[in-house]
């Protein structure tokens, strides 16, 4: 195991400890009171929403021996299931646990409180990568919200890759970003505290946003930081490869369940913010809205349709999607403005007719997150698309917004789709994207799951903040609107390119992972990785890792382009610029272009 040091680093100010402070005693006298008056208050609590049985909701009155034996069971059926159809969501009511919680695939932790330190896990979370031998590679589809955590060893293992994000969480103490030295493929923390110090070991790439840390240590080839308190030094990337955006320009934090003084459930939805930087939870009253539950239609995989779902959605309900896999015959409509649609435990959705799974109007305001898009046998254009056509309307002052939205084509079983996400509409944000052309599990193969690109986006001014797009066959990411941001990249080549024939844009070897389109005349991409590993053939080529046009409103920061174990080579980073990742000089990197 790595060292581990332990940073006791102080905070920007004495002004956030103080509040911090106060937030915790206050959380704790909450519940040594609910404690008292349990009895009385249960008399009068509202009836729980009926979220299904794969939904579990804890209480601190519960013995601890019975909610450790529950989370033990379910994290023995979870640990290397990374395939498997069961979808959990574990509900934690406020209160103080004293449990060590391991996670599995498909397994979501959300603490019901109004702030992380309403939820306070005594013991710990773990996520380590014993089922594949310490390579953490492959730890994907979970996540963990709204809690605060104190390690039972002072350090929180969280050893994952893609699609496996942190929100809203208060970590006092450490954490660990990889397991006992092995490989590991992520990741994403946004809107969180971290007491003392993040570790990230063997990572090879990591976005947080939006978040305060004790201190940071360790690197490996694009860790990017956008709006971090207490971020490393990022003047001297690459060495080492941190590269720092002070204030995050404009976001939006994913809505979440929440449960209030009664104990009615409610989602809460936070407010649009411009140039912030640190969490978004330091003030009493954080900016946004209460949504009650009684708006929001709860659905179920074992019963509901596109017909049911997109009845209650045309009805303006607001759709909040209990764990488990919806296979749809047509597409699910959001068609009115500020429509929210969470996921809880990575509900799955996956067309089965050929059909889009999902299509947002052009309008207003859509919140979109929690939710995975897996590709059915027959073939779709498009599994989630957002406006009809490229428009004029403008959405500035009111975005639709994706949050941890992640789409697979093959890996379960046989996926065929050509793009997994058309983004038409104007202003969108999108809060870490993983679009996956699968490279292991069932239907893989250059002729079996096939695709084109992961992404196209035409809307004007989209950002995405943590874009991870890999093995398609075709351009990657095809950006064709203007002023387009995006705030952290990561990319692989497809795997399993048979020949270099096979994969020719033209007269060039094969196709950029991202591409530019001709007409934009402004755009900026910041912290940039593309990598390949072509395991059929090694002597494959790809030209270039990104494409763009050359003018002085084009921007990129920061890129890396690596050729995984000398697999392979990318022969320029940009344009025909910069020299060739491939066996000898594995990591090539361009601080900036034009």
């Amino acid at each position: 195991m790595r060292s581990f040091l332990s940073d006791h680093s102080s905070f920007n100010s004495a002004i956030f400890k103080k509040t911090i402070a106060f937030k915790t005693v206050s959380a704790m006298l909450a519940t040594l009171l609910l404690g008292c008056q349990a009895t009385e208050a249960q008399k009068n609590q509202p009836m729980a929403p009926d979220f299904g049985q794969n939904v579990l909701i804890l209480d601190p009155g519960m013995s601890s021996t019975d909610i450790q034996g529950k989370l033990d069971a379910l994290f023995k059926q979870q640990e290397s299931n990374q395939f498997g159809p069961e979808r959990y969501a574990v509900l934690f009511k406020p209160g103080v646990y004293h449990n060590k919680v391991k996670l599995g695939f498909y397994t979501q932790l959300l603490g019901l409180g109004q702030f992380p330190d309403d939820v306070m896990l005594q013991g710990g979370i773990q996520v380590e990568a014993r089922w594949h031998e310490e390579d953490a590679t492959q730890n994907f589809w979970r996540s963990v919200e709204n809690l605060s955590v104190t390690p039972d060893n002072g350090t929180m293992q969280w050893a994952v890759s893609q699609a496996a994000p942190l929100r809203r969480i208060h970590v006092r103490g450490n954490m660990l970003l990889d397991d006992n030295g092995g490989w590991s493929s992520g990741g994403f923390i946004a809107d969180s505290l971290i007491d003392q110090q993040i570790n990230s070991g063997t990572q090879q790439q990591w976005l947080t946003r939006n978040s305060t840390v004790g201190s940071w240590t360790n690197a490996n080839w694009n860790m990017v930081f956008v709006g971090v308190k207490n971020a490393p030094d990022g003047e001297h990337w690459p060495t080492p490869p941190y590269t720092v955006v002070e204030k995050t320009p404009l976001v939006r934090e994913k809505p979440f369940l929440t449960i209030d003084g009664t104990g009615a459930y409610q989602v809460f939805v936070p407010a649009l913010h411009t140039d912030t930087q640190g969490i978004s939870w330091q003030q009493a009253h954080v900016a946004g809205e209460t949504l009650p539950l009684s708006q929001f239609y709860i659905a179920k995989a074992a019963v509901d349709t596109a017909d049911s779902i997109n009845t209650a959605l045309s009805g303006g309900k607001h759709l909040l999607l209990t764990p488990g896999i919806y296979t749809l015959n047509k597409p699910l409509q959001v068609t009115q403005p500020n429509t929210v649609v969470l996921g809880l435990g990575i509900a799955t959705l996956k067309p089965v007719a050929g059909n889009v799974a999902m299509s947002i109007a052009d309008v207003d305001g859509v919140k979109l997150g929690g939710v995975l898009f897996d590709a059915g046998e027959k073939n779709s254009d498009v599994l989630l698309q957002i406006g009809e056509h490229k428009g004029a309307v403008s959405h500035a002052n009111n975005p639709t917004t994706l949050h941890d939205v992640f789409f697979r084509v093959g890996g379960a079983a046989v996926g065929n789709a050509t793009h997994s996400v058309i983004i038409n509409s104007n202003h969108v944000i999108g809060d870490n994207l993983w679009v996956w052309r699968g490279d292991h599990g069932n239907g893989i193969g250059w002729a079996s799951n096939k695709t084109k690109h992961g992404i196209v986006v035409n809307g004007d001014d989209v950002t995405m903040y943590g874009l991870f797009v890999e093995h398609f066959h075709d351009y990657q990411t095809v950006w064709n609107g203007d002023n387009g941001a995006v705030y952290f990249y990561q990319s692989e080549a497809p795997y399993d390119v048979p020949d270099q024939q096979s994969w020719m844009n033209g007269s060039v070897n094969g196709f950029a992972s991202y591409k530019v389109g001709d007409q934009v005349t402004r755009h900026k991409a910041i912290g940039m990785g593309v990598y390949c590993f072509f395991n059929d053939n090694t002597s494959v080529k790809l030209n270039s890792a990104i494409e763009a046009p050359v003018n002085a409103q084009i921007q990129f920061q920061r890129m890396t382009s690596v050729s995984l174990g000398g697999t392979g080579e990318i022969t320029h980073i940009l344009n025909n610029l910069g020299d060739a990742a491939k066996l000898g000089n594995e990591v090539v990197r361009m601080r900036a272009a034009p």
